[in-house]
């Protein structure tokens, strides 16, 4: 019997401590979007490491990524993608190419205007490791997907204690790839132009583009 209530005692203190560790969590990641959502825009520029030993994979780029609300400007691998509240354009130059088409938004998928809110909901949120990071203090916070049928087993996202910025993220998928997004910079409310947003299209045609519509 006193086997039995140590047993439930340990059962009990352990699904406590997980609940204040994922409301702990679930805290900071709301004071994280308060801040970004604060902003009237964000500029990031970052590296990308994906890694697959089954693939035989181990790559490193760099991009950045201009946000404003919903609408963003995401340069990556050579080409650009814009997108202006209602459709996306991906500008490809070395095939001097232009792909217009509506957002696909997949559940748990983090796309350039969901990077920096995305972990909102559809997740469980569990309280993980402290690290020190050239003096900063960046904590991480485990991300399960709650759709069991989601190809990402689990995302860490590091935060910057202090300024409550994302410094990090680190997805592993079912299949074993890993993806590591580290931000390099973190500008805010920068001065830009009226017609950032705004796809041209007469200027892509002018310069020979082709116009692709899906």
């Amino acid at each position: 019997m006193r086997k039995i209530f140590l047993l439930l005692t340990v059962g009990l203190f352990t699904s406590v401590s997980f609940g204040q560790n994922s409301e702990k969590a679930k805290k900071l990641l709301d004071e994280v979007y308060n801040k970004v959502t604060s902003y009237d825009n964000i500029y990031v520029e970052f590296k990308n490491t994906l890694t697959s030993t089954e693939a035989n994979i181990n790559s490193e780029t760099r991009g950045n990524v201009t946000l404003k609300g919903d609408k963003y400007l995401f340069n990556y691998l050579g080409a650009q993608q814009l997108f202006d509240g209602a459709k996306v354009y991906t500008i490809v130059p070395e095939n001097e190419e232009v792909t217009i088409e509506s957002p696909i938004e997949e559940e748990n998928s983090v796309t350039p205007s969901k990077m920096l809110t995305f972990y909102t909901k559809g997740h469980n949120y569990e309280w993980d490791i402290l690290q020190n990071v050239q003096g900063r203090k960046i904590q991480f916070i485990k991300l399960t997907p709650i759709d069991t049928n989601s190809e990402i087993a689990s995302i860490l996202l590091g935060i910057d204690a202090q300024t409550k910025h994302i410094y990090k993220l680190i997805q592993v998928g079912k299949n074993g790839t890993k993806t590591t997004i580290t931000v390099n910079s973190f500008k805010t409310n920068q001065p830009l132009s009226k017609t950032l947003f705004t796809f041209d299209e007469a200027k892509y045609k002018n310069e020979g583009y082709y116009i692709l519509r899906n």
